[in-house]
């Protein structure tokens, strides 16, 4: 599937959704079903700034492909982390960079997080692009 179609299977599944309750619930869903980050990788390098709560952050480049792993401590956020990661692991840095992560708007995520959540949602993407970039030049210089 492409970056477009798994950010439009999301906006339709949180449409079938009524009130924003059942989405903070399928969030917390979500975040239950990420698998654990090893303790080792809980530290201060994978820390993303700008979160009130702890998120971690890592990503390797493999055969091309920047594969990511993340966690929370707080279970919406942890929500969020795995929404992230379904559509952007697996995926190569150009891919990353060409594609908007529109989904996040679109379902109206921003609007119903609290402004420091949403601050934290803003910087895991910024730490995502951050990423992409970097792993971009490494594959261009291949």
């Amino acid at each position: 599937m492409t970056i477009e179609e798994i950010q439009q299977e999301i906006v339709d599944e949180f449409s079938m959704f009524e009130d924003w309750m059942d989405k903070y619930g399928y969030l917390i869903e979500l975040g239950n079903d990420l698998e654990d980050l090893d303790p080792k990788d809980k530290n201060e390098q994978n820390i993303i700034k700008g979160c009130q709560s702890r998120v971690w952050l890592l990503a390797d480049l493999v055969d091309g492909k920047i594969i990511f792993k993340g966690e929370s401590d707080a279970v919406i956020v942890k929500g969020l982390v795995a929404l992230l990661l379904r559509v952007v692991t697996g995926r190569t840095p150009k891919e990353l960079l060409d594609n908007k992560l529109h989904f996040i708007d679109d379902i109206g995520l921003k609007q119903h997080l609290s402004p420091t959540r949403s601050n934290g949602l803003v910087a895991m993407v910024k730490q995502i692009r951050l990423y992409a970039v970097v792993y971009n030049r490494i594959t261009d210089k291949g």
